[in-house]
């Protein structure tokens, strides 16, 4: 669940995504996007938590990858003003 952290952390610090692929972050996005729409229909708390988490620190990255650079900056100075 945790594991996006270091490289949306990496992308606020950097503001360098050039090395991501926005067509797997795209992917990864829509699955997790179903996954909680699946563990809502089931009522199943640990699915929703779970991937609800996923799904914002993937769309993060996405965003963060299709975002032009002054928008990029600008997002990242909000997340971390001494970046």
């Amino acid at each position: 669940m945790v594991s996006f952290v270091p490289q949306a952390w990496r992308i606020v610090r950097s503001r360098d995504t050039s090395a991501i692929s926005p067509a797997m972050y795209s992917f990864t996005v829509a699955g997790f996007a179903l996954w909680t729409v699946y563990g809502v229909g089931l009522g199943e708390w640990p699915l929703i938590v779970t991937n609800s988490v996923c799904l914002l620190l993937a769309s993060f990255i996405l965003l963060m990858t299709l975002l032009p650079q002054a928008e990029k900056d600008a997002m990242a100075d909000t997340v971390d003003p001494d970046a």
